[in-house]
């Protein structure tokens, strides 16, 4: 790859990590180009040379955030039940110690219910339904467990901190992705869950 390559790369990444940023503190419908260009320290019509429109921007951003989300919640759960449940909780921990832009940019498609943001919810009920099924099937759950609530409620609440992470933030004495908060979370998720919904 010559040098030219790499540098129009590295612009690409500033832009599309700038895009994240701006799109995650605003709308996408408010957000512009010009706002983007300034944030990532270029022109817009470098913007639009390498992504063409607003449209063609906020593709490539959705594809990004959900490739990096899909590497790190799609592999394969242990079969053990509470083990399912603790790397379910460690994948997520991981994200938002690691990937903060992301999981920020997650929660505003979430909330304004974007096509992209609905996909990803759906997508991840029915993954999660589908594992605790496979767990009421082989007796490791309550007797007269609801599946699809079973999978709603780990759902509403990793969803719940990532979109309402500043907020829990405030009754925190530092940021949700320290190693420290981080567990604290996680343990607190996994004792719910474990103690809620799995037979004794």
């Amino acid at each position: 790859m010559n040098s030219g390559s790499r540098s129009d790369r590295s612009r690409q990444d500033r832009i599309l990590d700038a895009a994240m940023e701006v799109f995650s503190q605003q709308s996408a419908a408010e957000a512009t180009l010009q706002m983007i260009a300034d944030s990532a320290g270029v022109s817009v019509g470098l913007v639009q040379h390498h992504f063409g429109s607003k449209d063609g921007l906020i593709a490539a951003v959705d594809a990004h955030v959900m490739a990096v989300i899909g590497a790190a919640m799609t592999q394969p759960l242990p079969d053990s039940p509470t083990e399912a449940v603790l790397e379910m909780g460690s994948r997520v921990g991981s994200l938002l110690s690691d990937h903060r832009a992301v999981v920020d940019y997650l929660a505003r498609l979430l909330v304004d219910g974007t096509d992209s943001g609905v996909a990803f919810f759906d997508a991840t009920v029915g993954i999660v339904v589908s594992h605790w099924q496979q767990l009421a099937e082989i007796g490791a759950t309550r007797e007269n467990l609801d599946v699809v609530w079973a999978a709603l409620n780990p759902t509403i609440l990793v969803f719940g901190a990532i979109i309402l992470r500043r907020h829990i933030e405030r009754h925190l004495p530092e940021p949700l992705w320290t190693p420290e908060q981080l567990s604290r979370w996680e343990e607190s998720v996994n004792t719910l869950l474990r103690y809620g919904q799995f037979r004794e």
